[in-house]
């Protein structure tokens, strides 16, 4: 190797390391965490539940045009449960349409769509009051820009797709990046 390459490596080598380091993701923001189920005084420890595992995360909301959407969500959930898929919903207030009582909420997700993925009390999702799962999706890829906001997300915690809420649970593109992680 020439001199000049050999500087060049020097020289860029924390420069690349820096940007590994970056591209990592945060196993500890995604999963060292206890959270209430909704409407249940369940706490579930995400490490043991998650990590490891192929995952389909989404912000919802009750109160929302997209909340249709748990019904695609629930048909993926049947649909990838047995190859592995979690599908792992988070209702947040962020945008203003979720519903003041985790009754109601509980009632949009269970009763009215029939969920039976997992869900969780309602966290923030965006700006400073974001929950260090959604600060480290964020990170990844977008943080959401509404509700029903999508991200895909390997084995290693690596965020590999992420979907607007206009982008439904049925969408070829939605489906092929999980097909992609499984």
């Amino acid at each position: 190797m020439s001199l000049s390459a050999r500087l060049l490596v020097l020289l860029l080598s924390p420069l690349l390391a820096a940007v590994a380091a970056a591209s990592e993701p945060d196993r500890s923001a995604l999963f060292e965490h206890e959270l209430g189920r909704l409407h249940s005084p369940e706490m579930v420890n995400l490490q043991e539940r998650f990590q490891g595992q192929p995952l389909l995360i989404v912000n919802t909301a009750s109160h929302c045009g997209y909340t249709d959407q748990f019904g695609g969500l629930e048909q993926l959930h049947q649909d990838y449960r047995e190859r592995g898929l979690k599908v792992v919903g988070f209702p947040s207030h962020d945008f203003n349409q979720e519903a003041d009582d985790e009754a109601e909420t509980a009632r949009v997700c269970f009763q009215n769509f029939g969920v039976t993925f997992d869900m969780f009390r309602p966290i923030g999702v965006r700006g400073d009051d974001a929950h260090p799962i959604f600060r480290e999706l964020a990170r990844q890829a977008a943080a959401p820009r509404w509700n029903f906001y999508k991200y895909v997300v390997d084995r290693e915690g690596r965020v590999v797709a992420h979907f607007p809420s206009r982008v439904g649970p049925g969408s070829a593109d939605l489906r092929g990046a999980i097909e992609s992680i499984l």
